[in-house]
């Protein structure tokens, strides 16, 4: 029944997937069908996944939504926020990288496969799913853009393309041994595969492989990559509006999360200690005649 809701919704199969786990993990725990659980049990799975399973809070955030479309879209039951509210959400800031940081990463790719997948998504802010799925029509050379297909939320999208990113993506076509004629980024061992794009794991791997290369110590993964594309166009002077049509994000505020990440911004605000006697130079005393 949940299948056939979420497919009817024309939910995206990572959120099928995601929501269909859940209800299975939910009703493995107390041991009983799922349409014979309610509110009370919510709320005590919420805490099991908070205490023992030592979740984050947008992943339990996500665990909630799914049981919420369960109860009330497959089972029709009501559902009260005050009995089974959503967890507080706490503000954690992504890790920035420098420019220099940036051109250290991708000069420290493992192979040339890889160097491409960083360039892609430094240059268009991609997610590692869109980046997967990218094909050769895509790449619209002649307005110098790129389709995302299909984003999150089943969006489409289109990002500008960087005269290096084509140059970079023309010979990264050119070294491959198949010629793709749908995949940007064939899969298969060799990437030869004419029928399957990559999977996200190959862009997690070029990424990891490439920060340890280049002894980079912060926290690193694809998504940061997006950051540091959203925040260096902040720096360079975009408005918040553009970046997030670049990004795909359906609401501002989610956007507005790079004004505390932009030494642009931050470094225009002087601190208030700055302005304090003890620290203005004091002017020396004229000489005694």
């Amino acid at each position: 029944m949940v299948l056939e809701e979420l497919e009817r919704r024309n939910y995206t199969q990572s959120t099928t997937r995601a929501y269909i786990r859940t209800i299975e993990d939910f009703a493995r725990y107390f041991k009983r069908p799922p349409d014979q659980l309610g509110p009370e049990q919510i709320r005590e799975y919420i805490a099991y996944l908070f205490r023992e399973r030592k979740l984050a809070d947008n992943t339990v955030n996500q665990r909630v939504g799914a049981l919420r479309f369960f109860f009330i879209k497959t089972l029709r039951k009501p559902w009260s926020v005050e009995e089974t509210p959503y967890p507080k959400k706490r503000l954690h800031l992504p890790v920035i990288l420098s420019q220099d940081e940036v051109g250290r990463l991708i000069e420290s790719a493992l192979i040339p496969f890889h160097r491409t997948i960083l360039v892609t998504l430094y240059a268009t802010g991609v997610r590692r799913a869109e980046l997967a799925n990218l094909k050769v029509s895509d790449i619209d050379s002649q307005r110098m853009v790129v389709h995302i297909r299909g984003g999150k939320g089943r969006k489409d999208r289109d990002v500008m393309l960087s005269p290096h990113l084509l140059e970079e993506l023309r010979q990264h076509y050119r070294r491959l041994g198949r010629k793709p004629a749908e995949w940007l980024f064939p899969g298969g061992r060799w990437h030869t595969a004419a029928e399957d794009p990559i999977t996200t794991k190959v862009v997690w791997y070029a990424c990891r492989e490439a920060a340890q290369r280049a002894g980079i110590r912060k926290q690193l993964h694809p998504h940061t990559l997006r950051h540091c594309f959203a925040t260096h166009l902040l720096e360079a002077g975009a408005d918040l509006r553009t970046i997030q049509m670049l990004l795909g994000h359906s609401d501002l505020k989610e956007t507005t999360i790079y004004l505390h990440l932009s030494q642009r911004h931050l470094g225009a605000t002087a601190s208030p200690l700055d302005t304090l006697a003890i620290f203005t130079p004091r002017a020396d005393p004229p000489d005694p005649k």
